[in-house]
């Protein structure tokens, strides 16, 4: 048995008329059958099944690998932020275990013009963790001042669509698009737009450290301490609107170095739950009889993602597709999979995970050919040196996360001739330098693709977010055809030729290689038995949950 290099310091178990207008509606809540965007997945897990009834009390340990640099859900997509932000704030709606839209903030709503007007009717008794009263005025601020200007995927969905926000009264506000826009309720939950307080973010700059080191929210817990470097302490929230929810009295999220210190720290009880499982551990992890491991549902901006090189095409000689193409062909995806991810996912072989029924099975699979690569470097002039170098390439990437995909990216390179200069750094500096600031060659992310493509893949191709705004565009691609393709797809209330238009955009980012996609992930998590009611498809996973005091302690 591992032995855990930890203190044993451990915090207990822990129609509607609008204005004068008068418009017919249709009120639905788009019961969107995952059956016609999911493959079927028999490892999605049911938290809906308790061994016993909840009991309120205790603390639930978190372990998250990478300290979040802030808690402002609505200017980042990081998964560190969302980890923590989810049980702090809401958003208009919630995601069932089926991706459906379902009541949170917005108790109901109507969709009318076939698809171009969405009228939402608010909670009443909402309140801040401040006291202050929650108002339709909060949700237009959000959305206009933060989530539009500084959320990569929801600006690059909603942006050149959307008309115009209008708050009816304190209670309703309206969303009128230019056209219809197919996929909206299912980018309205806390991961894809938290509702953020608008008396704490007007007139400041939603950018502020100091300010977003304090969150005011509405979910069901609320910021007790911040310990910088070791934890983040969630109380909860005894305001919330929901009845006798939560049951925990505290969430605490435990920044730890590594993916095997956390394993340890779960096996051992230190710890509840791991945020995320790292292949390397996933086998292990499934043989401790003290545990359980399950794989995320796909929740918008969930699992089904993609680790995912970004090469900067502002920079020679990635601007060249044909040294897009040899790079691509000098990877070796199975070594990746089966050495760096230990089977915990499946080769990528474009941009929209396999799994999802929008992902075109007919597109060709990337062949590992180090020969050919380096004889399409050749016909692009850059031949080797005495070095046998061809040019060097500046890889920056997250120390935490991304090391030993960095080492084999490295030595796969180095075969056709290309030196990979390995730059790794923490992850909201290579945040930072990819996104922000374009310093960089090559970068790595792990983009989420969601439930649809409008909500977690167009944000990364579209021309629309070549921005200083985290994980948007930040190859800096741009094709005009596939621009259009997406707004197309967006404003298309048809599913089948919604496909059809992202199959066509599928083929032109396969011809164009803006990206180069190495992994489909799993988005596996893992956690004591006793702990019961996890709701892991959703961004507030911890509402419903308790520790079941009557299960056996099994080591």
């Amino acid at each position: 048995m591992r032995t855990a290099p930890l203190s044993a310091n451990r915090i207990g178990y822990s129609d509607a008329s609008l204005g004068k207008q008068t418009v017919k509606v249709k009120t639905y809540i788009f019961a969107v059958s995952l059956a016609s965007l999911l493959v079927q997945s028999v490892d999605i897990w049911s938290a809906t099944v308790a061994a016993a009834a909840p009991r309120k009390g205790g603390t639930l340990v978190v372990s998250v690998l990478g300290e979040p640099p802030h808690l402002n859900p609505a200017v980042t997509t990081m998964g560190s932020v969302h980890a923590v932000t989810g049980s702090i704030y809401n958003g208009l709606v919630g995601l069932d275990e089926q991706a459906n839209p379902v009541s949170e903030l917005a108790e109901r709503w109507q969709v009318a013009d076939d698809g171009k007007l969405y009228t939402f009717f608010l909670r009443h008794d909402v309140r801040w963790h401040d006291g202050v009263a929650f108002t339709a005025d909060d949700v237009k601020f959000t959305f206009e001042e933060l989530l539009l200007k500084h959320h990569s995927r929801t600006r690059a969905g909603l942006a050149d669509n959307l008309a115009g926000i209008e708050v009816l009264g304190p209670h309703t506000v309206v969303f009128r698009f230019k056209h219809p826009n197919a996929p909206f309720l299912r980018r309205l939950d806390v991961s894809e737009a938290a509702i953020l307080p608008r008396h704490v973010y007007q007139g400041k700059d939603p950018l502020a450290q100091a300010l977003n080191a304090n969150p005011v929210g509405t979910g069901p817990f609320r910021l007790a301490k911040w310990q910088r470097g070791e934890s983040i302490i969630l109380e909860r929230n005894p305001g919330y609107f929901r009845a006798g929810k939560p049951y925990l009295d505290k969430v605490v999220f435990r920044t730890l170095p590594n993916a095997p210190t956390a394993t340890v720290a779960l096996e051992t009880g230190e710890v509840d739950y791991l945020w995320s499982v790292v292949g390397a551990e996933l086998p292990h992890l499934r043989n401790v009889k003290s545990v359980t491991t399950v794989r995320s549902a796909a929740g918008a901006g969930g699992s089904y993602c993609i680790t995912t090189l970004v090469p900067n095409l502002r920079q020679p000689p990635l601007q060249n597709p044909i040294v897009r193409a040899a790079l691509n062909m000098a990877i070796d995806r199975r070594f990746i999979v089966e050495r760096v991810d230990f089977g915990a996912g499946r080769e990528a072989h474009g941009p929209i995970h396999s799994q999802l029924s929008w992902s075109d099975p007919a597109l060709p699979k990337f062949a590992y050919q180090p020969e050919r690569a380096a004889q399409l470097l050749n016909e692009a002039g850059f031949r080797q040196g005495e070095n046998g170098v061809r040019f060097k390439l500046r890889f920056v990437y997250p120390q935490t996360t991304s090391g030993v995909l960095a080492e084999a990216l490295k030595d796969q390179f180095k075969r056709v001739g290309v030196e990979l200069a390995l730059e790794p750094v923490d992850a909201a500096t290579a945040v930072e330098r990819v996104y922000l600031k374009s310093d960089f060659d090559l970068g790595v992310a792990s983009y989420c693709n969601g439930a649809d493509p409008d909500i977690g893949v167009k944000r990364v191709y579209h021309s629309r977010n070549i921005l200083p705004i985290p994980f948007g565009n930040g190859a800096g691609y741009r094709n005009p055809q596939v621009d259009s393709l997406f707004d197309q797809a967006a404003q298309t209330l048809n599913d089948r030729k919604r496909q059809e238009l992202y199959r066509q955009v599928q083929q032109l980012l396969i011809r164009d290689l803006p990206y180069l996609w190495l992994v489909e992930s799993e988005g596996y998590r893992a956690y004591r038995n006793v702990v019961k009611g996890l709701k892991v498809w959703t961004g507030n996973t911890f509402e419903e949950a308790y520790i079941d005091v009557s299960a056996p302690r099994v080591k």
